[in-house]
């Protein structure tokens, strides 16, 4: 049986300042809402976080940045926060950008235990400068190293005691690639069912890459509301 937590509070309690700690998501679909609101509140400071954006200015990551307790971001898309445009060009954040199916490889190489790979993404561009290009065949391709980190904050659907984890439509993003990678993942479930309950042959993320587990709702905010015109 995985540690099952009574708060948001305590399952977050063990991230320090200087941690790096990925955050499944993408935008605001998916996103473990109540761990990161109780990262706020730890006021935890100086993370390095690997996510594929930074939620907006009012909620998700969004709510970390405003609060200056990221150092670091490393992303694919900036998205529809003002405050970050704000931090990076006052050079207040680092950010590593990188293309969203490298950022994904990259993630999925570390929970592979994989340090580096090849891909055509990105050659001769920024992104290649200071990097190892080699060619295979007629063609270039740029080493990018897998990523790792200490925590992996993930949301799931839900999940069982054994910390196996089910994950509803496009919330399975980069949610099950995060929860291999990082040294303790962290699973906010809708719902926690006991063993034996979920099919096993629809189980996106076993158990053995689960740590602890925390039920409870989420708002499910809209990034970006488009309605048809009358």
């Amino acid at each position: 049986m995985k540690q099952i937590y009574s708060s948001y509070q305590e399952a977050v309690k063990d991230i320090k300042d200087n941690a790096t700690i990925m955050v499944g998501g993408f935008g605001l679909v998916g996103i473990p809402e109540n761990l990161i609101l109780a990262l706020v509140e730890s006021n935890v400071k100086h993370l390095t976080v690997i996510s594929n954006n930074c939620g907006v200015d009012d909620w998700g990551l969004g709510l970390l940045l405003k609060n200056k307790q990221i150092d670091k971001m490393i992303g694919s898309y900036v998205g529809e926060n003002k405050e970050f445009e704000r931090q990076v060009l006052a050079g207040e954040l680092e950010v590593e950008l990188t293309p969203q199916g490298t950022l994904a490889e990259r993630i999925r190489a570390g929970g592979a235990g994989i340090p580096a790979f090849y891909t055509p993404a990105g050659v001769g561009t920024p992104i290649a400068e200071g990097r190892e290009v080699r060619t295979f065949g007629d063609k270039e391709y740029l080493m990018q190293t897998g990523l790792t980190a200490d925590f992996s904050l993930v949301r799931a659907w839900k999940g069982d005691r054994y910390g196996n984890l089910v994950y509803n439509k496009t919330a399975r993003n980069f949610n099950p690639m995060m929860a291999t990678a990082g040294a303790v993942t962290i699973a906010e479930v809708e719902t926690l069912v006991e063993p034996g309950e979920l099919d096993a042959d629809r189980i996106h993320t076993p158990g053995i890459y689960v740590q602890g587990l925390i039920e409870g709702a989420q708002e499910k905010r809209i990034e970006r509301r488009t309605v048809t015109q009358a």
